[in-house]
């Protein structure tokens, strides 16, 4: 089973969407680490408890390409909640249109990763 590396790599995902998301809006630096980690965090901590449940970490659903489109069907439920969490840490409204951007972003990215693993999978 290659539940480590599903971890590992969503982690890496996550992580990349959450620091090109800064990029483009011109917020990189250490000031920037506090907002990072509030939005980063909520994210990464809501995906893994709702994934399982959408089998993303079980082998047959993740090294299959056909069954990609459950995780944006995944990060449908964790964008809301995750924006949530964040505004609740910074003590800001909760905003629409940034869970509808972040889920995506997420979305794209997670999908990207897990398509990559899935066609590696399928190779051997």
């Amino acid at each position: 089973m290659n539940v480590k590396k599903l971890i590992v790599g969503d982690f890496i995902a996550i992580a990349l969407a959450t620091v090109i998301g800064f990029i483009t809006h011109g917020e990189m630096g250490a000031a920037y680490l506090p907002r990072m980690a509030a939005s980063f965090f909520p994210v990464l901590l809501i995906w893994f408890l709702l994934a399982p449940w959408f089998g993303l970490f079980n082998d047959d659903v993740a090294a299959n390409k056909k069954l990609i489109w459950r995780v944006p069907l995944a990060m449908l439920f964790v964008a809301p909640l995750a924006v949530m969490l964040r505004a609740a840490f910074l003590h800001v409204a909760v905003q629409a249109t940034f869970a509808l951007v972040l889920g995506s972003a997420n979305a794209f990215a997670l999908a990207l990763w897990r398509f990559a693993y899935a066609w590696r999978m399928g190779r051997k």
